[in-house]
């Protein structure tokens, strides 16, 4: 299957999307967030998945994506390979008051390589609202090694929410210009960053992209 969007004119093109990561890196809470998602959820019994619907609404039309999340699946190796047939793009989600969380990001990318070819996958070091964070914007080298995007996000206040999305549209679509016509529906922040931590978020990532990568050996966890 061409994993490009054709131009919209009529029903709207629905595409699988896996979010994949430790457990409790927030995989199931950065899903929920979408409130036309929570609404429409099913459960694929047989694998144990939770399939959310969400709709986003671009410049090339309505664009569908079904979001498998693999909340509980993690101690079940055998049985990712089916969750992660067909997928035509991944979010891989760390939790970013926990190194571990980023040391097992190799993993799942291989998973993921190994049944799904050549996909977007976006990285994201989720929890950035939490003072107390453990891996850094200079120690995530990972994304560049592999050529994935990475984005720092706080599903609980909604920070960079839709950017995975977007940018996993664009790649899709073949469109490095497309747009939400709208933001998507979510829940409402429940916690708040303030100005001066995201200035210092975009200051550090920005840093960060100009360091040498270590060798292979010497990454950091």
């Amino acid at each position: 299957m061409s994993s490009e969007i054709q131009p919209v004119t009529g029903p709207a093109a629905t595409l699988k999307m896996v979010v994949v990561g430790d457990g409790g890196t927030g995989k199931t809470t950065f899903v929920k967030r979408h409130l036309t998602g929570e609404f429409e959820k099913r459960y694929i019994a047989t694998i144990g998945a939770e399939v959310h619907m969400m709709n986003f609404y671009t410049t090339r039309g309505l664009i569908r994506f079904n979001v498998w999340d693999t909340a509980g699946q993690e101690k079940f190796g055998a049985l990712r390979d089916g969750y992660y047939i067909g997928a035509h793009c991944a979010i891989i989600m760390f939790d970013v008051t926990s190194r571990v969380t980023y040391k097992n990001v190799p993993n799942w990318h291989r998973d993921l390589a190994r049944v799904c070819e050549n996909i977007p996958i976006v990285l994201c070091g989720n929890k950035v609202d939490v003072k107390d964070r453990k891996v850094h914007a200079k120690h995530i080298t990972f994304h560049r090694k592999k050529n994935l995007q990475y984005y720092d996000i706080s599903a609980k206040s909604n920070y960079n929410y839709e950017k995975p999305f977007v940018w996993c549209l664009k790649k899709l679509a073949g469109d490095s210009h497309l747009e939400l016509l709208s933001q998507p529906a979510i829940t409402p922040p429940e916690v708040v960053i303030d100005e001066a931590r995201l200035r210092q978020f975009e200051r550090e990532s920005q840093e960060a992209a100009l360091l040498e990568l270590p060798p292979d050996d010497d990454d950091y966890y």
